[in-house]
């Protein structure tokens, strides 16, 4: 499955953000809370490898300079639990693992949607209601889970831009 449809056209450092960000949405589906800076940032500590919240972010947004210290992305890959040529390596393909929960992430989002949805479209006709729920519960059908996950949002991230660059 090719990660980005289209994937070839993005810059190394939008690719290398891609990859991480799907990691990370991987594990909000697996555990229910995303991953803080701070949880990364103490098991790369443990392996040897420091890294600064700047450093993350810019990884994270695909700015910056491109972040290529093989070190680094193979500690990230051995903590997520992928294959280190994930970020390292110029393939497309995603780890099974990752392909396995792209679905149920998706339908998350789209329960998160539906919840966000009802709370403040309180104005809007019955039948945009009923039209915008339906189109959300086919989404949300496909993986029971995600409904309840969506009702527990999760805590902060502690991944807000750097204060100074």
């Amino acid at each position: 499955m090719d990660e980005a449809g289209g994937g070839d056209m993005l810059s190394p450092q939008a690719q290398l953000a891609r990859r991480l960000n799907l990691l990370l949405d991987v594990v909000v589906a697996e555990r229910g809370k995303p991953v803080t800076f701070r949880e990364v940032q103490a098991e790369l500590e443990a392996r040897g490898i420091k890294l600064s919240r700047a450093r993350w972010f810019y990884m994270k947004e695909g700015t910056g300079r491109l972040v290529s210290d093989p070190a680094l992305l193979a500690e990230l890959c051995n903590i997520f639990n992928v294959d280190p040529s994930y970020l390292i390596g110029d393939s497309a393909d995603l780890p099974e693992r990752i392909d396995s929960q792209l679905e149920f992430v998706k339908s998350l989002r789209a329960a998160r949607v539906k919840t966000f949805a009802a709370r403040t479209l309180g104005d809007v006709s019955p039948e945009t209601l009923r039209a915008i729920s339906e189109y959300l519960n086919k989404d949300i059908d496909r993986h029971p889970g995600a409904e309840e996950a969506a009702a527990n949002p999760p805590e902060d991230t502690e991944d807000e831009p750097p204060a100074t660059p």
